[in-house]
């Protein structure tokens, strides 16, 4: 039997919850990766089709990753003071209907890729598993940020595929600059989480690094830029990309100063302000364009 809409509307803001739509940071470190790519992927003016289709794509397996991380973490979460008032933590949310949220939005995912090529159709595979298997890396792996980068990065090749038909040295080097730039900024959000991982026996990179968590992840970002301005060499980029890059280590620095005390507040900041470093990264790319092409 369907639920009458009143019950659907009085579930929706629970969902929309689940779906973090309240915190759209998360949508937002996903878009502007793959933003990235379809610019560099299109040469500044990809299809607005397949751009339009990127970018609900974003929004909706972004939404299906948190469903799925939730309900992998439905015994875990009321144990850890971030995400104890998660909707299925605190009982608003049956892990049942978190399954079939994450169904539901998997088969809307899967019917924006049916409007691109093959060769996104099979990639897309790859990105749903790795979006699925994050949330479990966590209880076997002290690396489940490096899972995270890798999902979070598959946007990358698809959009090369979906726009050029095959996935080129210049889109793996932005797949590697953004798993390395995803790696850093969650071990950031990994370290606000620490303290409650270690009682409870979960897993992160910020656990593994302990003591030199902080000079790890500045070697980590420090590769993430030699990969961005290697990429930008090959394709070859110009100066406005390049000033990107530069304001983006900028700001990489700022996180540096964020994180060195390990205050758990100040760290989640630094988590925040990856936003702005993939915005000004987007920012140079657009503008290196928008000056070539008039």
């Amino acid at each position: 039997m369907l639920p009458s809409l009143e019950v659907i509307r009085e579930r929706l803001p629970q969902y929309a919850q689940l779906m973090r739509l309240d915190r759209p940071i998360g949508i937002l470190l996903l878009l502007w990766p793959t933003l990235w790519a379809l610019l560099i992927a299109g040469n500044g003016r990809p299809d607005p089709g397949i751009l339009a289709t990127f970018v609900l794509g974003v929004v909706v397996m972004r939404s299906a990753g948190c469903v799925i991380n939730d309900y992998a973490d439905r015994d875990i979460d009321p144990y850890v003071r971030r995400t104890r008032n998660r909707p299925i933590a605190d009982g608003r949310v049956s892990p049942g209907e978190a399954l079939k949220l994450f169904l539901f939005l998997c088969f809307i995912a899967f019917g924006l890729v049916l409007l691109l090529n093959w060769q996104t159709i099979l990639l897309s595979f790859v990105a749903v598993a790795l979006a699925a298997g994050y949330p479990f890396a966590k209880r076997y792996t002290h690396l489940p940020q490096v899972v995270l980068g890798a999902a979070f990065s598959m946007a990358i090749p698809m959009a090369f595929t979906a726009l050029t038909g095959e996935v080129t040295r210049v889109a793996w080097l932005l797949f590697i600059a953004n798993l390395l730039w995803t790696t850093a900024y969650d071990t950031m959000y990994a370290m606000v989480d620490r303290e409650d991982d270690l009682k409870i026996g979960v897993k992160s990179t910020a656990i593994l690094f302990g003591d030199v968590d902080v000079i790890i992840i500045g070697i980590i970002q420090a590769m993430m830029f030699l990969a961005l301005f290697l990429a930008g060499a090959l394709v070859p980029m110009g100066a406005f990309y390049y000033m990107g890059v530069t304001v983006a280590i900028g700001l990489a620095l700022y996180q540096q100063e964020l994180i060195k005390e390990r205050d758990r507040d100040r760290c989640f900041e630094a988590f925040l302000n990856n936003n702005w470093l993939g915005m000004v990264i987007f920012i140079g790319i657009a503008v290196d364009y928008m000056v070539r092409t008039g």
